[in-house]
Order: C-alpha cells, then structure tokens, then sequence
C-alpha cells in the first residue's frame, strides 16, 4: 500500500520508509541512483528479465554474479518479468499501481515495447515521478545513441584534462559520470516527491550522463566560459599552486602533498626539516610555480628517505595536507573508512558474507543502513506478486507460462542453457 502522504510512518529504517521504487534500469547509473534511495529506506524492487542486469555479467564474478552488481544493487529485492510479453507488462501495471518512483535507462524504441514509457506507466499510476537516465539527453541531435561513461568524457571535455601533459588522454579510473548521474538521479527523485507532497502530481524527469557531467565541468569550462582562459591538462600538479603532487617514498609507495595556501609549505618545510621557504627559489607561491620542476625534485629527494606510513604519520602531525596513495588492499583497512561504516557484511543466502560499501549519508534523526544484500536473479518473485494480489495457483501459473521467473526457475534454465552449449560443443 502507498504510505506516502501518511503522517504515521515508523522512520526507523530511514527518512524513505513507506516509498517503493521501481528499478528497471541496467548497468550502473540509473541502477546505483535507486540504490542510494534504498539506501534511505525506501522499498526499491529491481525489475529484470530472466537474462538478468547486464551488470551481472561483466567483470570477476563471485558465483553466478558480477563483482560489479554485488556492489551496486544493495538494498533492493528482485523481480523477474519478460516484458517482452504483453501478459507480463499486465503484472508490471500491477507492481506499478503501488509504486512512488520508477527508474530506467531504456531507450525508444525499447522502452515502449516494453510498456516501459512514462506515458504507459502513468497510465497505472497517474501521479509516479518516473525517471529515465539517457547517454546525451531524451531529444537532440544525439538523441537515440547508446552511450557510456567513458564517450561521456569524451565529449564533456573531461578526457582532454586527465593525464599527464605530454601523454595521451586517460578516462577516469573509475566510472565517475555514472556515479555523479547517479546522485543525480536520487536528488531528482526527492525533489519530485516534495512536488507531489504539495500538489499530489507526478511527472516525468530526464537525466543524462553529459548534462551529468558538464555540471561537474564548472571549475573548468565555466572557467573558460568566463575568463577565456584555455583549461589544460596538468598532470598531478596543480594549475595555481606548487607543490602539488605525488612524490615517492622509501619502500616503494606515494604520497599526496598539497598546499592551497602559503601556510602548508611552511608546515612542510618543519615537518621535513627544511628551510626551503627561505630559499629564493621558492619563497613566495608565484616562485615556486616557476621552479617547480626543482622543487618537486628536491621534495621527492627528501620523501624517499621515509617509508610510506612513517611521512604520513609525520606530517599529518605537522596539520599538513597529506594523504596515503592506497591501494585496494589497503583502501578496506583505512581506519577512517571503516570508522564511517562505509564497509558492510551482508550475509547473502548463495556466497556467504558478502561485503559492499555503506550508505554516505549520516542521518541522526532517522539513521540509514544496507538492510538487504543484493539480491539473486528472481529472488523475491513470488514474494512480490503475492504482494500485488496474486495467489499461489496464479503465480505457478506466471511462471510456468515464462511471464515471470523465480530463482530456481532462472537456475534451473540456466542449466537447461548449458546442457545445450555442451551439446552443441
């Protein structure tokens, strides 16, 4: 039952409690935006084919699962329909009638043959906040093209920036434009539900991965928008200040030194026992930007002779603005992570404790957590169409007809699958 408006919903398992999301999205952006609402106590039903997210399949794998989607679909339960199949899109409409939010990332034509269009879904649900992630935007002379993260940065600019100033462009290590689109994607949702709050109307939201990532492109294009002034590709360095940058240690790792103010080099130079602030090369911030190439040799020489952790400890003690260079390994030890509970065990019911990353926002007042671990392909089908008012003869029926799978069905043709490959082999 919707429980939006209602004045008595129990907050306690976050400020969502009582909304149901639809995620019919795939991959990472839309997927991780109704994560981040999951995340926030809002009841979210991940909507798959029998195939499955193409998350699932890409990457190491831990079973029959993608690393990848473990890690991005906490905190929901799972459904599968084949709406390939008008039959099936009648028990979507079913599943939809309860439900506050809709997410996908499905283009046209697809996405109404799958009755996935916010015109056929509000058609069940007249006041939904539906929500669609798109490569470059829903109309436009990009209109229609498949897009990634990576062809994202491509044409934001972003590519152009990253890497060292003699190299080649390098995309970011990590699929950054998904996940900024996907905080995106949850601030939308909530904006919307305070509309219907108020008025009591939905309505259809447009996010995209490029107007995503031009919003992140302010310190840079809207740099060159106001000043004229070129953005170029600097490396590690920073473009207004030295030092900046990643310098070497004795057993082999990095550091990050920084120093947006005249200050930390000072704190530098006593934490390192050094006087280099009082060396004409580099006394003032204009001196040392033209001496950088020296001053970063001098510092490098100086950080090789402690180990990683030691330099850390010594200039940290210093107020001096340093950081680690981590690795994975060392990234799920880091005492600060692991004190913000940005680490969590969930105990999946296939692969054992299963860990993923916490939720990012600390609320006091109605405290968020991962309640669920990511779920089995069809784990909670029949869970959730008795849900939707469907009895047990009616969902053997669903599944027996292929409308609808549940995970020993889904495991069951998985194996069908293999025997045929086999076979054929």
């Amino acid at each position: 039952m919707n429980t939006t408006h209602s004045t008595e919903t129990d907050f306690s398992e976050g400020p969502l409690t009582g909304l149901r999301v639809l995620d019919c999205s795939t991959m990472l952006a839309a997927p991780y935006g109704a994560t981040l609402l999951g995340d926030m106590g809002a009841d979210v039903v991940k909507v798959e084919s029998r195939f499955g997210d193409d998350s699932r399949n890409f990457g190491p794998r831990r079973g029959e699962d993608a690393g990848a989607f473990l890690s991005l679909n906490r905190n929901k339960r799972d459904i599968v329909l084949d709406l390939q199949k008008p039959e099936a899109q009648q028990v979507f409409a079913d599943l939809a009638k309860d439900a506050d939010i809709l997410i996908t990332n499905v283009r046209e034509p697809a996405l109404s043959k799958l009755g996935l269009s916010y015109e056929q879904v509000a058609a069940h649900k007249p006041d939904i906040i539906w929500i669609r992630v798109t490569a470059f935007g829903p109309d436009g002379p990009y209109d229609g093209r498949p897009g990634i993260d990576f062809l994202a940065q491509g044409y934001a600019g972003v590519l152009a920036l990253n890497g060292d100033p003699d190299g080649e462009p390098v995309r970011t290590g990590f699929p950054a434009v998904d996940v900024i689109t996907s905080l995106i994607v949850a601030n939308a949702a909530q904006a919307a539900l305070r509309v219907r709050d108020k008025s009591g109307v939905g309505q259809r939201i447009e996010v995209s991965l490029l107007d995503s990532l031009m919003h992140a492109q302010a310190s840079s294009i809207g740099t060159y928008l106001t000043t004229g002034e070129l953005p170029i590709r600097t490396g590690n360095r920073s473009l207004a200040f030295s030092p900046s940058g990643c310098f070497p240690t004795r057993d082999g790792h990095h550091i990050v030194l920084t120093t947006p103010g005249e200050k930390f080099f000072v704190k530098i130079c006593r934490a390192l026992g050094t006087d280099w602030d009082s060396d004409a090369r580099f006394h003032d911030a204009e001196a040392r930007k033209a001496n950088e190439d020296e001053l970063e040799r001098v510092i490098s020489e100086r950080t090789r002779q402690f180990g990683r952790d030691e330099l850390v400890e010594l200039l940290v003690a210093e107020d001096v603005l340093v950081a680690p260079i981590n690795e994975a390994e060392d990234v799920i030890k880091d005492p600060q992570i692991l004190h913000n509970n940005m680490l969590v065990d969930t105990e999946h019911p296939q692969y054992g404790k299963v860990t993923v990353t916490g939720v990012p926002i600390r609320f006091y007042g109605t405290p968020c957590e991962v309640r669920r671990h990511p779920p089995l392909l069809g784990e909670h089908t029949r869970e959730l169409l008795a849900e939707a008012g469907y009895g047990s003869a009616d969902i053997e029926r669903l599944i027996l007809q292929g409308l609808a799978a549940d995970n020993p069905e889904i495991k069951r043709q998985r194996e069908e699958r293999r025997k045929k490959r086999s076979a054929g082999a």
